[in-house]
């Protein structure tokens, strides 16, 4: 096995206090040695164990890693949040918010007195993840707005609703005199994190903390926030501490990189150098797992490099380095005993690595087998799934790479297509269509056909429950899916991707319109005429994978009742061939079997999706609807997830609709992509022609919001979208964007609605001036471009 490069040797090692030296920079921030733990009755937790950076004034330095490395708690820990059991047991927070002033510990500090509770709301702002649950739902955006003011500033309240209302025209919420009085619930979750970013902003802080602020946004609504946060440091000259897991957002708007592994920083340095040239195998690890748009191999079939197993709990934390169990170079004797100290390379970087010491880089590179070989003993085969990372351990499972990519393309596998067909009803011919992953899907006959499907929901008010409008969620959707493909539906949120989802799965009643499913009998039923008792055949062929792993399962319930629920609606009454089923099934998604009899607390996020696929495909479907099924995972397990969906595909020759709002994600799987926007869908063509020639501003404007993983692409152009997506109580007339489309032209785009036109093969295109490819929108009307 070959080790990863090592060109950039280290100079010298370096203590705690010299890792903090920013060269060339002042400090707002300088985090020496945090110690954050959590004391329970039997274990004491190291939430941050010797967290050390520093935040350059002026500059944006971004914290990444997978959830539980302690990216959360070092940022509550610096503003004094941490809640009871947790406390800083030890190490500094030095905060110098004005240039030459002495710095003060904030870790030293009552985290309930007034002097930390002077500066944080003051001198530095918090944004939190989730704006609907930060706000409060009982006073309006304007006072929590007027009150932080108050708090800090010594005027009254007249005074406070001019500053407040000043503030929320700054983060561009519109008419900011009538949004003042509205309720969190009245805004749109774009609007309600603005809000939360004036809040933040409103005494003018010198250090702004924004944890995770966008990661539970559509594309273009994170675009713009993320705008936003720059033109408003370029206007006060704030220092940013930015804690996120999506690598696109930190190429876009980091200066520096701390990377942070279960409690510790592994490595620091600039945005270029982690991304150029990542040291840790941890950084490497998570570059390499996650797919970037326009960097897809022409082979849809390439797998993506995955880190194996899962971050392990704080409260078990490994001995030695805290990543060799999960380290293909880890070298025993060393990795397992011994925690890496701190260097300092010659490009300023600051890692810790053995395999950076001078004093060992003589010492070949091997795995370290006895946690992970234990771990892999407990994980079992995946049969016809390659490459499929267990529970805890990968060694052994071919094609999964620990740092796939820092010696070649060491660990990539390319998934081979099963000849498996395991009761399906796919011809010689229509499997090898399938095999062959033709981009033109008339060679098969589709497997559903959606025609003017719309579904609308009556809003009612009043006693008598009066109604009072009627919400647009689909309206006149046309849609065909075809055996063995992925279709991906994307689009922002609120533009009808899960209610279509859903109703495809008849969880939900259309309004109108017909969904064509032709069945293994190879004869058409429209399911929009059958009730609840005529669709039971129906329901084992049609499945649905959620979003969240946490919720979507009952708490309450064995694996073995979870998963066997619906082979019991099915009528499969013998308790021994749904054990049996099930086991079978928990194999296929790389869980043990013997893991039936636990509840859904003992398993990681990545665990309980395996659990929700393992639901899904119980029944083996032919279609299944995966709703948003890795947007609430990490880039490490959303890799395992995604793999083990296109392996699962070729094993049981799955359709997918598969419903995501990042397009990278839906850019590696699908190979048909429809795009939908307010009730419709306004394109939609194969995949490679979809990302690298959109017809419609609309898609457009997705694809240019994407952040890209590359810092140096982060001044590509991007096509700004103007204001919130409508009211979809109340499209507007004509072509619905066009109250947001760059390229509207005259009157024909207010009042004519346009068509799905044919304008490539395979390629639909609802516009009346499409983009033309090359050359920008189209100068004439469609007929001629």
């Amino acid at each position: 096995m070959t080790g990863p490069d090592m060109t950039s040797h280290a100079m010298s090692t370096t203590n705690d206090d010299a890792l903090l030296t920013a060269a060339g920079h002042d400090t707002v921030l300088t985090v020496e040695d945090l110690r954050t733990y959590f004391h329970t009755d039997d274990v004491i937790i190291k939430a941050a164990d010797g967290v050390s950076f520093d935040v350059p004034r002026g500059r944006t330095t971004c914290v990444v890693g997978e959830s539980g490395c302690g990216k959360s708690i070092t940022a509550r820990s610096i503003a004094g949040l941490v809640q009871p059991p947790g406390r800083i047991e030890g190490g500094h927070v030095w905060f110098a918010p004005e240039p030459g002033r002495d710095p003060v510990d904030l870790a030293a500090m009552d985290p309930t007195g007034p002097q930390i509770r002077k500066i944080r709301g003051g001198d530095i702002g918090f944004v939190f993840q989730e704006p609907g649950a930060s706000l409060s739902p009982m006073y309006t955006i304007g006072a929590q707005l007027a009150r932080a003011i108050r708090l800090h500033q010594p005027i009254s309240k007249a005074e406070a609703k001019v500053q407040a209302i000043e503030h929320l025209a700054r983060v561009g919420i519109p008419s900011p005199h009538t949004r003042f009085d509205a309720y969190p619930f009245q805004l749109s979750g774009g609007m309600n994190q603005r809000a939360m970013i004036a809040i933040a902003l409103a005494n003018d802080p010198a250090l702004l903390i924004a944890d995770e602020p966008t990661t539970a946004l559509d594309v273009t609504t994170q675009a713009r926030i993320l705008d936003l946060l720059a033109s408003l440091q370029a206007e006060t000259g704030m220092s940013m501490l930015f804690i996120t897991h999506d690598l696109g957002v930190v190429a876009e708007i980091a200066d520096d990189v701390a990377v942070m592994y279960l409690g510790t920083v592994a490595e620091r340095g600039t945005v270029t150098d982690i991304f150029d040239r990542p040291q840790h195998p941890y950084t490497q690890a998570l570059l390499e797992s996650i797919p970037a748009i326009g960097d897809q191999p022409a082979d849809r079939h390439t797998r993506l490099p995955a880190i194996s197993g899962i971050v392990p709990q704080p409260s078990n934390r490994p001995s030695g380095c805290p990543f060799h169990t999960r380290c293909q170079f880890a070298m025993p004797g060393l990795c397992d005993v011994t925690a890496p100290r701190p260097l300092t390379l010659e490009t300023g970087q600051l890692v810790r690595c053995h395999l950076r010491d001078p004093d060992i880089d003589d010492l070949p590179p091997q795995v370290v087998q006895d946690e992970i070989a234990d771990a892999a003993a407990e994980t079992p085969a995946t049969t016809g799934v390659a490459g499929v990372a267990g529970v805890a351990g990968v060694a052994g499972v071919a094609g999964v790479a620990g740092v796939a990519g820092v010696a070649g393309v060491a660990g990539v596998a390319t998934r081979s297509v099963s000849t498996t067909t395991d009761a399906r009803d796919y011809g010689d011919d229509e499997r090898s269509a399938i095999q062959q992953g033709a981009d033109e899907p008339g060679t098969l006959e589709p497997i559903m056909s959606i025609r003017d499907l719309q579904v609308h929901f009556p809003i009612k008010s009043g006693f008598f429950g009066r109604t009072t409008g009627t919400v647009h969620a689909v309206d006149g959707v046309d849609l065909t899916i075809h055996p063995g493909q992925t279709l991906g539906l994307v689009g922002e949120s609120g533009c009808g991707k899960t209610t279509l989802g859903r109703t495809i799965v008849r969880a939900l009643d259309p309004t109108g319109g017909t969904i064509s499913y032709r069945g293994r009998d190879s004869r058409d039923v429209d399911l929009t005429s059958l009730d609840n008792k005529a669709l039971r055949p129906y329901r084992g062929d049609i499945r649905m994978i959620f979003q969240d792993p946490f919720t979507s399962v009952n708490p309450r319930k064995t694996l073995l009742q979870i998963i066997g629920e619906p082979l019991a609606r099915l009528g499969h009454n013998s308790e021994n061939s749904v054990r049996d089923q099930v086991a079978e099934m928990l194999r296929r998604v790389g869980l043990r079997p013997d893991h039936m009899s636990r509840y859904p607390h003992a398993f990681s996020g990545g665990e309980r999706q395996r659990v929700n696929i393992a639901r899904a495909l119980i029944t083996r479907p032919r279609l299944v609807v995966a709703d948003e099924a890795v947007s609430a995972l990490d880039v490490s397990v959303r890799a395992q997830i995604l793999n083990l969906l296109a392996d699962l595909q070729d094993e049981y020759n799955l359709t997918y609709l598969f419903i995501s709002h990042d397009l990278s994600v839906v850019e590696h799987l699908c190979d048909r992509v429809a795009v939908m926007y307010l009730g419709k869908v306004v394109e939609h063509a194969p995949t490679r022609e979809l990302f690298t020639s959109p017809r419609h501003p609309y898609t457009e404007a997705l694809l240019s919001a994407v952040p890209v993983p590359d810092p140096h692409r982060r001044d590509q152009r991007r096509i700004a979208l103007n204001d919130e997506l409508p009211d979809p109580t109340n499209p507007p007339a004509g072509c619905r964007f066009h109250t947001r489309c760059p390229h509207r032209r005259d009157q024909r785009c207010d009042t004519e609605q346009p068509v799905l036109d044919l304008l490539a093969p395979g390629h639909h295109t609802a516009c009346h001036y499409p983009v033309s490819p090359g050359r920008g929108i189209a100068s004439t009307d469609r007929d001629q471009t």
